[in-house]
């Protein structure tokens, strides 16, 4: 997509703040990618109205910011406030989400009568069929909803593998967003540990262990648990 601005804004102690940002560069470095505030900025203000040009008073920007340095603000702004997404952004990414989980339908679940995979055109039709609504967060995330939904008008099984999982007690906190959505039982031990019991779609594996190993430096047990017959 080419690069395109749009508005960045904030609202502290009911004033708003708002910057003109290139969108592409704004979105990185919200997520903590290495991006120069100065190139983020399309114009070095900050305004409380972009359209007439109207700016705040530098005791606005003490009072709320604790400076009048336009990039310290600016940085505040894009990380803690709204990005504006344009409507031909959001149906783009919206329609790369969609094709990603028809992908993902496509290549991990098969038809639980026949045991034949499913084409996309039956994976998509299904999704509007039941009215899924992709949002716009992690695919990982919504596989569990979305399965679920589409189990209602397609016999729909996708292979999975089952976990056992130990979680040191000093990454608990962050490790529990992470396996909530594929646990199916948990046990906290006596020294604050975490035992979980989680059921992984096969296709979600590498991105599960990913995440799981970020947020506890490698430091899980895992054990593949094998299902009796």
């Amino acid at each position: 997509m080419a690069a395109k601005d749009t508005i960045a804004r904030i609202k502290i102690n009911n004033k708003s703040f708002e910057i003109i940002v290139d969108l592409e560069l704004a979105l990185k470095l919200r997520k903590g990618m290495p991006v120069n505030i100065q190139n983020v900025l399309l114009a070095n203000e900050v305004y409380t109205n972009p359209k007439t040009g109207a700016k705040p008073p530098s005791a606005d920007l003490m009072e709320c910011f604790k400076t009048t340095d336009i990039f310290a603000v600016a940085d505040r702004i894009i990380k803690k406030g709204d990005i504006q997404l344009p409507k031909d952004y959001r149906d783009e990414q919206q329609d790369n989400k969609k094709k990603k989980i028809i992908d993902f339908y496509s290549r991990n679940a098969i038809d639980a009568k026949t045991g034949r995979p499913f084409t996309p055109q039956i994976i998509e039709s299904a999704i509007e069929q039941v009215g899924i609504n992709i949002d716009n967060k992690p695919i990982e995330e919504q596989i569990p909803a979305i399965t679920e939904a589409l189990k209602r008008v397609i016999p729909l099984k996708i292979e999975t593998k089952k976990l056992a999982i130990t979680i040191p007690v000093i990454y608990t906190g962050k490790a529990y967003g992470v396996i909530n959505e594929y646990k199916e039982k948990e046990d906290w031990l006596a020294n604050g540990d975490l035992k979980v019991i989680v059921n992984i779609p096969v296709g979600l594996q590498s991105e599960f262990y990913d995440k799981l190993n970020s947020v506890t430096h490698g430091a899980a047990l895992t054990e593949e648990i094998k299902e009796t017959k």
